[in-house]
Order: C-alpha cells, then structure tokens, then sequence
C-alpha cells in the first residue's frame, strides 16, 4: 500500500493540472448564463481558489477509503 505522502504528492501534482480544465468549463457556463465574457472570466478568477482547494481536499479523502481492497 502506498504512503500517505505518495498520496498527498500525487494530490499536489494533479491539482494544478486540472484547474485549466475546470477554469474552461466555468468560463463558458458562465457566459452562457450571463453573456459577457469578462464577467464570465471574473466569476472563474473569483472563484479559483475556492475550488483548487476543494479539489485538494476531494482527493485527499478519496485516498483514505480503502474500500477493503489490497494492492
């Protein structure tokens, strides 16, 4: 079983990886519900550290469950 720091490591590391992603996706929910981009692009800045670190803490449970399997 893998440490919990191999997982704490892999939790930083896909973190930012993924914030592109999530920032595209809200950009353009955004401006389809409002209909300006720089509101649009403001309510993702706004909102960018509020879900980088809930996605952080998602993965940092998610590797606690064990789910009674071993590796």
């Amino acid at each position: 079983m893998k440490s919990s720091r191999v997982y704490r490591k892999r939790a930083i590391v896909k973190t930012p990886r993924c914030r592109p992603v999530m920032l595209l996706i809200t950009v353009n929910v955004a401006w389809l519900v409002v209909g300006n981009g720089d509101i649009a692009l403001n309510i993702e800045l706004d909102t960018n550290h509020l879900k980088t670190g809930t996605y952080y803490i998602y993965e940092r449970t998610w590797d606690r469950v064990t789910w009674r399997v071993t590796i």
